[in-house]
Parts: structure tokens; sequence; C-alpha cells
């Protein structure tokens, strides 16, 4: 499968990339490449089906979650479910994953519209790598490198864990203090390529608070909680 690129980023940037990073030699490239296609970048194959990371970036998404919730299983065996849940939500949030893919070089590479500038590029496109990193090199090779090549080397995860970041939970125990009603209303407001976008809208006291949107509800939620608990002034 031949893919052009809107913007020019060699096979052997590519290859020096998963080398130097990942520390890996690819086996199919051309998974590869499909990850560093952000969708406003998309061309057509021989049977005009777009190619970009979009479905590599949803495995990826739950590679990830997998491979984080086993390693937090095994290096923590007397924490709740809850704890654990909570301890893997800060890892994988995108706020961390875009400052983790920025240390990795990675956003300098994906190919993307020069007009379009969207916040999650560089999560979108780390998601990507991982899911193509699944696909050639299976899971256990996968978990290695992203459990020694990605979060141990490029994220500092004691000070990661031990931030607040569930602004949800934090905004729920504020609102129970004040004796307050909250409710989180979602709805889809668009379904391009196959893909839900929620939109999250955070009610205290029936009035609207804060709203958000992402690809999953439970990030949309976090989102829109993080923004009233801004407007609250719950966090400094």
């Amino acid at each position: 499968m031949n893919i052009f690129y809107k913007k020019d980023t060699s096979e052997k940037e590519i290859v020096k990339f998963l080398k130097n990073v990942l520390g890996i030699k690819p086996g199919n490239l051309d998974i590869y490449k499909m990850a560093f296609i952000h969708s406003s970048a998309s061309v057509k194959d021989e049977v005009s089906k777009a190619i970009n990371n979009e479905r590599l970036e949803y495995l990826g998404d739950a590679v990830l979650d997998a491979v984080v919730a086993d390693y937090l299983f095994k290096k923590f065996p007397i924490h709740s479910e809850g704890k654990l849940t909570e301890m893997r939500a800060k890892i994988v949030c995108r706020d961390h994953l875009n400052i983790l893919s920025s240390k990795m070089g990675l956003k300098g590479m994906v190919q993307v519209e020069p007009k379009c500038h969207p916040k999650s590029i560089s999560c979108d496109a780390f998601e990507a790598v991982i899911g193509a990193l699944y696909l050639d090199k299976g899971y256990n090779k996968t978990k290695d490198v992203i459990i020694n090549k990605l979060i141990l080397t490029f994220m500092d995860l004691d000070a990661v864990l031990s931030e607040e970041h569930n602004y949800k939970s934090k905004l729920i125990n504020w609102v129970q203090k004040k004796r307050f009603k909250i409710r989180f209303e979602n709805h889809v407001v668009d379904n391009q390529n196959g893909r839900k976008l929620f939109v999250s809208q955070c009610f205290i006291n029936d009035k609207c608070i804060a709203e958000a949107e992402d690809f999953k509800v439970k990030k949309a939620d976090q989102l829109a909680a993080q923004k009233a608990c801004e407007k609250l002034q719950i966090i400094s």
C-alpha cells in the first residue's frame, strides 16, 4: 500500500524514531506510517478508503489502558480497585500523554494540515503508535516498551501518581459538603468518520456550570468537572 504524505515525513525519519525512542526495528513499516497521519491530512487508498491514525488510536488507547492496569495491579498488590483505577486515570490522562509525547519528539513528526491545530494531536498520535506497535510486535513486547521505554523513561511516575487529578471526585465531594445537587448530562454532537464526539454538561442545583467535549464520555466528564472546579475556585 502506497501512502502519499501531505507533509514530508520520510521512512528514514520514522525508522530512526522507532529505533531511538522505542528501541525497535519495525516489521511492518506501513502500520507505523499510518500512525503519523492525522485525520486532517487523510489520504485515500486504491479503493478510496481514508488513511489516517484514528483506528490505530482507538486500538492503542485500549492497549495502553490494559498495560498500565496490569503494571499497577502487580506493583501495588494491596491497593483497592478504586485506588488502582484512579492511578491509571492519572497516568493515561490527556495532559500527561501530551507531555510524554512532547518529550519523545513525537509531535514534530505528525502529518497534519497546516491550518489544523488540534490540542490532542500528540496524545492521539502516541496512542496510534501504541496501536501500531501492538499489531506489529504483539502484547508482551508492547507492554515492555510502554513501561520501560516510555513511562519509566519520560514520566516522573511518583509525581504523577501523587497529583490530585480526579476533578470529578473532587467536585462531587465539594458539592456534597455544600448539600447541593449535581448531575452530568451527555449527548452526541458529532459522528464524523464513525466516531462519536460527546459533550458533557455539569449541572449544580440545575444550573449548567461548565461543559466540555471528548471522544470518550469519562474524559468529557473529567474535563467538564475540571472547568467547574476552576470556575468555582475549588482548585488553585
